[in-house]
């Protein structure tokens, strides 16, 4: 029995020693493909949690109930927008307050997803409220509401806004 330790501890101290000059004796090549591997499965990874993105979207808002709201500003307003509230059926869909960049994108043409959720087919009330100022200065409120239809597809809802005093509805909702 005695022996047969005696024969392991050189053993352990040859592996021991021969696997820490492989670590010492790895080249550059073998540290980029190394490098490599490692931005693949960021690669990798990024692309799962886009599609688990994707995936969690059409669970939670399935089509025969998804319904989506937009909001732009009708080109070349010049008024500021502070605020818009969304009302579906008389509850809160949602209550946004601009930040100057947010500002800035709907003035040069973006278009904000201000609501997405899910409701029944059938015909539904949508009331929309908007607070900004005007170039004088003033505050100025508005408010509306539209009637719309909500089928089997899922829906999405555009909601143009204008300032108020241009002799035009300050306030325009549409499919889109």
């Amino acid at each position: 029995m005695l022996t047969l330790r005696r024969a392991f501890v050189p053993l352990i101290v040859i592996c021991g020693y021969s696997s820490t000059g492989v670590a010492e004796t790895l080249s550059g090549m073998d540290m980029k493909s190394l490098d490599g591997q490692v931005q693949e499965i960021k690669s990798d990874v990024l692309g799962i949690a886009a599609e688990l993105s994707s995936l969690e979207e059409r669970l939670l808002y399935p089509s025969n109930t998804q319904v989506s709201v937009f909001v732009s500003i009708e080109d070349e307003e010049e008024f500021r927008l502070d605020a818009v509230q969304i009302e579906i059926d008389g509850e809160l869909a949602n209550h946004h307050i601009y930040s100057f960049t947010e500002l800035e994108a709907l003035r040069k043409g973006g278009v904000q997803r201000a609501f997405t959720g899910n409701i029944v087919t059938g015909d539904h009330e949508i009331r929309v409220t908007i607070l900004g100022k005007l170039e004088n200065g003033s505050d100025f409120t508005e408010t509306d509401s539209f009637s719309f239809s909500k089928g089997v597809k899922p829906k999405a809802l555009g909601i143009t806004l204008a300032g108020p005093g241009f002799g035009k509805t300050g306030i325009q909702v549409g499919d889109w």
